[in-house]
């Protein structure tokens, strides 16, 4: 075994380490810009849906600043109602941490496989696309909230 295959493992490690504390910072950071600034006031720095600027169809991130911003408020009902689907994607994001780092238990397996695949995620994001632009109920709700 030479030196440079012995330190690789660190270097990935390192590398893992480093790569988390910047997207610790980056979370940080924003949930401070949250905090401070409120999305729905005038004249705040967080720019505006440019596709529902352009066509005034929402996209599936329309609501997105403001559901994190109720969020960060500890607001969770209107969180749900400006992005529904970023909601639910939240609260499964322990679960897809837990397995990246190696809790792996039996009954997760068949959803992690799922979860894996591409299409699943495009065709959820595009019926979400479709379905909060409908203008009947149901659909209505997953539109954000005014």
């Amino acid at each position: 075994m030479t030196a440079a295959s012995r330190s690789a493992p660190r270097r990935l490690r390192a590398s893992t380490i480093a790569l988390a504390g910047g997207g610790v910072a980056i979370a940080a950071t924003g949930a401070w810009l949250l905090r401070t600034f409120d999305p729905n006031a005038p004249g705040n720095p967080f720019p505006a849906c440019m596709f529902y600027s352009a066509t005034g169809w929402h996209c599936p991130a329309c609501g997105l600043t403001r559901c994190l911003h109720a969020l960060v408020h500890g607001d969770l009902p209107r969180a749900f109602s400006m992005n529904p689907l970023l909601f639910v994607l939240l609260g499964l994001a322990p679960l897809f941490v837990a397995w990246h780092v190696g809790w792996r238990p039996p009954w997760l397996h068949r959803a992690a496989r799922v979860a894996a695949d591409w299409r699943p995620w495009v065709a959820l994001v595009l019926a979400y696309w479709l379905a909060r632009n409908l203008p009947w109920w149901p659909f209505v709700l997953l539109a954000p909230a005014a």
